[in-house]
């Protein structure tokens, strides 16, 4: 059952690793979007490179791997391990796509900082959560003007919101995968943090320099 479960992880971290912001800098502009800003390979690291689409894109993408990989998890959850619960099969896929997007093993551990693969893992899982947590950050980023802020609160809230909004009696694997993912989500922002205690922090409107 161990390998069975180390397969489904491998599957998700796998799906989860694909580096979409940075395959799509290096094929229609030539560019290293590691070398931009805050160095990051998602997508808001993307737009303020002026690369509007290629970061809604990258955004839309990043999603939508992160769905992928919870429906894979689901699947193969079902084909290799049906004693354990569906929920808590989503829950170990889910956190191995973050963990993939987060620490990608093809630009050598170095990746993104999981908020739309984040969204999309928890979109497949608890849609109502997932869409709560999403208007928290647009919230936390209209009141604030920084997207970091809306990252954080956003990450940090789906936990509750998934205990409330959750249907059914939810296993406690799913809630230790969402507090594990909010927490690395927010770990994965400590830069943004100095930044912001130092008044440095990129913010929506204001003239930054990359």
């Amino acid at each position: 059952m161990l390998l069975r479960l180390a397969i489904i992880a491998a599957a998700a971290y796998l799906l989860g690793s694909i580096p979409f912001g940075y395959l799509l800098m290096r094929i229609f502009r030539k560019q290293d979007i590691r070398s931009f800003g805050s160095g990051n390979i998602g997508a808001t690291n993307v737009l303020r490179t002026g690369a509007h689409g290629l970061g809604a894109t990258t955004f839309v993408l990043d999603v939508l791997k992160g769905c992928a990989a919870v429906w894979l998890g689901g699947w193969l959850g079902a084909l290799l391990v049906p004693a354990i619960p569906l929920r808590s099969v989503q829950a170990l896929a889910a956190l191995c796509a973050v963990l993939g997007h987060i620490f990608t093993v093809w630009l050598h551990f170095r990746g993104g900082k999981g908020v739309a693969t984040g969204f999309g893992v928890f979109l497949v899982i608890s849609p109502w959560a997932a869409l709560a947590a999403i208007g928290t950050f647009f919230l936390a980023v209209a009141l604030s003007r920084y997207v970091a802020v809306g990252s954080m609160v956003g990450a940090a809230s789906f936990p509750l919101y998934a205990w409330l909004l959750v249907k059914g009696q939810p296993p406690a694997t799913l809630f230790a995968a969402a507090i594990c993912v909010a927490l690395l989500i927010i770990a994965k922002h400590h830069s943004n943090l100095h930044r912001l205690f130092k008044g440095t922090e990129y913010k929506i409107g204001a003239n930054n320099r990359e």
